[in-house]
């Protein structure tokens, strides 16, 4: 995380020391630095630059308008699974041929409004789903482009929550079955085929099970093109894992190096839905400390973000670095456990984190720009933070915080 540094003992993101944040906006805060989200970016696009290629940034990660339109610009595409993420890539200037519909569960509408605006294609998931988005095409008199999302049943060697690809997870099609799917879709007058597709999961930090899942996905492939089915594409999904604490994830170029490896003879454009890997290291979550609470059996960090700003450890049980946003160089450090003040035993940003600490310290939680925000609430009323984004030496808010009578604007009482 080389853009968020110590520059004499003061925790900086790029140009911008973090306690001028602080100071100005506000805790809890999220701070993104534009240079590591164009980085990591750029590291996909560098590493398939020999290859024909479309990166389609997973909006799921971090769904803020002003990072999509970051992308964008950069030239990326855009894996959604709603029509509001539908709606915020068009909104961010995001190319509607470039966007990919994804998830299990379309309804009617978004299937018709992902036409009207004409994205690329839709992952299809399922035989009702393929039948759905034909009648749907017919009616309105368009012609869908699908890709079949198969599922390999490979284990991704991740946390069950977010593994995918197994038969008992919801995605997908089973591999035995696409067969005669895809002699369905012969029948189908406003369906065409171009691609193939497989994702088996999220915070992958081993190569083998991509490598896997390929080798079944390409022998599908095989047998489609030697039924004088033309594709256009394979889509290998996102999931690359990064390192939040002992983690020792394959970096980007070892991935694309190992996918590139073994599409050496394939000429189907490659496609790679990348979330985490592109904007969770450039991110960071500010929080203040309220009080510290020591007991006997243990040392409370009470702080004012809480499980509703970073749901990660409460959900997944997530570890993820702690950093005072002073440099932290006094002896005499305690073991706390990191907490919010949502009434829920869950709701921890950390344990045991040898810190020195006094109230009203900053800390910062570091890796917090996937999965951050994005998976946010409002438990227990609670307005959600403040986005800012750093560009260079300067910042700018792009995500007010909520006030509290923007928690019940849309409700009423009635008579």
């Amino acid at each position: 995380m080389q853009h968020f540094h110590y520059q004499d003992d003061e925790l900086y993101a790029e140009q911008i020391p973090l306690h001028a944040i602080a100071k100005e906006i506000g805790t809890p805060c999220y701070v993104y630095s534009r240079a590591a989200i164009e980085e990591n970016w750029l590291a996909f696009d560098n590493a398939l630059q020999h290859k024909p290629h479309r990166i389609c940034y997973a909006v799921k990660a971090n769904s803020n308008i002003a990072i999509l339109n970051l992308l964008a610009k950069l030239g990326s595409g855009f894996d959604i699974v709603s029509i509001g993420e539908l709606e915020r890539v068009i909104a961010a200037g995001g190319d509607p041929n470039k966007i990919i519909f994804s998830g299990v569960g379309k309804s009617k509408s978004e299937i018709q409004r992902a036409l009207e605006i004409g994205i690329y294609c839709f992952n299809v998931e399922s035989e009702p789903e393929l039948s759905r988005i034909n009648d749907i095409a017919l009616q309105i008199n368009k012609i869908a482009h699908i890709s079949l999302r198969i599922n390999p049943n490979i284990d991704a060697k991740t946390h069950p929550y977010i593994a995918t690809g197994l038969k008992e997870n919801k995605f997908g099609i089973e591999i035995e079955n696409a067969w005669t799917l895809i002699t369905k879709i012969k029948n189908l007058t406003h369906i065409k085929l171009i691609g193939i597709s497989c994702h088996i999961g999220s915070q992958l930090t081993e190569l083998d099970p991509f490598i896997e899942a390929l080798d079944r996905i390409l022998e599908l492939v095989k047998i489609i093109k030697e039924k004088n089915i033309n594709l256009q594409h394979i889509n290998i999904g996102g999931g690359l894992g990064i390192r939040y604490h002992s983690e020792n994830p394959p970096t980007t170029k070892q991935y694309i190096t190992a996918i590139c490896e073994h599409l050496s003879h394939s000429t189907l454009e490659i496609i790679i839905e990348p979330g985490r890997a592109i904007i969770a290291n450039a991110g960071m979550l500010l929080t203040r400390v309220e009080y510290l609470k020591c007991t006997p059996h243990k040392n409370f960090a009470v702080v004012d973000a809480a499980m509703n700003d970073l749901l990660r450890p409460a959900l997944y049980d997530a570890w993820q670095n702690i950093l005072p946003i002073k440099q932290d160089i006094k002896p005499d450090k305690t073991l706390y456990d990191i907490v919010g003040p949502v009434c829920e035993s869950a709701d921890f940003l950390g344990k045991d984190r040898l810190l020195s600490l006094l109230p009203d310290d900053i800390l910062a939680i570091q890796t917090a720009g996937a999965y951050g925000f994005s998976m946010s609430s409002n438990y227990n009323s609670r307005p959600r933070a403040a986005e800012v984004l750093v560009d260079k030496n300067k910042f700018h808010v792009i995500r007010q915080r909520e006030t509290i009578t923007d928690l019940f604007a849309l409700e009423k009482i009635v008579p």
